[in-house]
């Protein structure tokens, strides 16, 4: 497995796609290899459609929800992606019942059910099966719902699995580094916090703006085929 942190500490972006930019020049080496580019809505979506074109690559989603704590903490205890894999945090045993945890798995599968109708395009999900697939988000804190998508990557069957994210805390590329064959990230830092202070426009990606994404998806020709 390989890590690559680019000017670490250090990671300024002007928004969403200025990010996607950086992370396709830290990934030129899968251009021309037709990879599959999974965005996590809402804000991995933007820098995940920069890294496809830029690639000549193919766009599509990855669709997972955080798992929170019931109240008052609400903090996040792990993810669950739409084939119903969950993934866990360290410690959630002691932030919920496992009777609370069944009814947000169970909330949560319903919004990803929605979001999927949501998003749906004519020409239907890219099949992730033999391919070389890089999974994208703006940022990583917990890593939750990276570290879900990856697990789900993993069970669909793809080729090499890779993991792009515009910035995270050091612990979280770690434990990223136990999922996926690669993990690039322009900006690690011990001091993470959130997400929002790496960038001088974090403004809120809206359903809609996924929608136009997946729309005007780049498709490979014929779909689904890997170089």
């Amino acid at each position: 497995m390989n890590v690559t942190v680019d000017s670490p500490d250090v990671g300024r972006f002007r928004d969403r796609r200025d990010a996607g930019y950086q992370l396709a020049w830290a990934l030129k080496d899968w251009k021309g290899r037709r990879p599959l580019v999974l965005g996590i809505p809402r804000g991995g979506m933007i820098l995940a459609d920069v890294v496809a074109r830029e690639l000549d690559g193919e766009l599509d989603v990855v669709l997972v929800e955080k798992l929170r704590a019931a109240a008052p903490s609400h903090l996040a205890i792990g993810s669950v992606a739409e084939n119903g894999l969950v993934f866990r945090n360290d410690g959630w045993e002691g932030r919920t019942t496992g009777a609370s945890l069944k009814a947000e798995i169970e909330a949560a599968l319903a919004r990803l059910r929605q979001r999927r109708l949501l998003y749906e395009t004519e020409a239907g999900p890219v099949s992730p099966a033999g391919r070389a697939v890089i999974v994208v988000d703006d940022g990583v804190a917990t890593g939750a719902s990276l570290l879900g998508a990856l697990q789900a990557m993993q069970l669909a069957g793809v080729r090499r699995l890779i993991a792009a994210v515009a910035t995270a805390a050091r612990d979280s590329i770690e434990a990223l580094r136990r999922e996926a064959d690669e993990v690039v990230s322009i900006a690690a830092t011990d001091s993470f916090y959130a997400v929002s202070p790496f960038f001088m426009d974090f403004a809120e990606v809206t359903d809609e703006e996924v929608v136009r994404l997946l729309r005007n998806a780049p498709r490979s020709s014929p779909r689904g085929q890997a170089v």
